[in-house]
């Protein structure tokens, strides 16, 4: 696994891969989760810098970190999204909330 996951403070920063479907969720759900209990973090920043294509479990799993975020009001950002991810984040209405 690359270094997906960067923190800084209590900021977690997950770099997304070029794809972003079922397979790369399920990794990103169990580092994530197990990252935001041991080091309390309360600003999620999901980095599409080199994400080319995220399908529905994408959505999935932002959706999973921000309810868990939620609770301790802390905040969800994605950043460097292209035209297609913008468009698939509207659409799923990610960016109303």
């Amino acid at each position: 696994m690359e270094n997906r996951f960067e923190i800084q403070g209590n900021s977690l920063i997950i770099h997304l891969p070029k794809e972003v479907d079922h397979m790369v969720t399920d990794e990103i759900r169990r580092d994530s989760d197990d990252i935001i209990r041991k080091k309390y973090i309360r600003t999620i920043t999901f980095d599409f810098s080199g994400t080319a294509f995220m399908d529905s479990s994408g959505i999935g799993a932002i959706m999973g970190r921000y309810r868990m975020i939620q609770l301790i009001n802390g905040e969800v950002w994605a950043v460097h999204t292209n035209a297609r991810i913008k468009k698939i984040l509207t659409l799923s209405g990610m960016t109303k909330i």
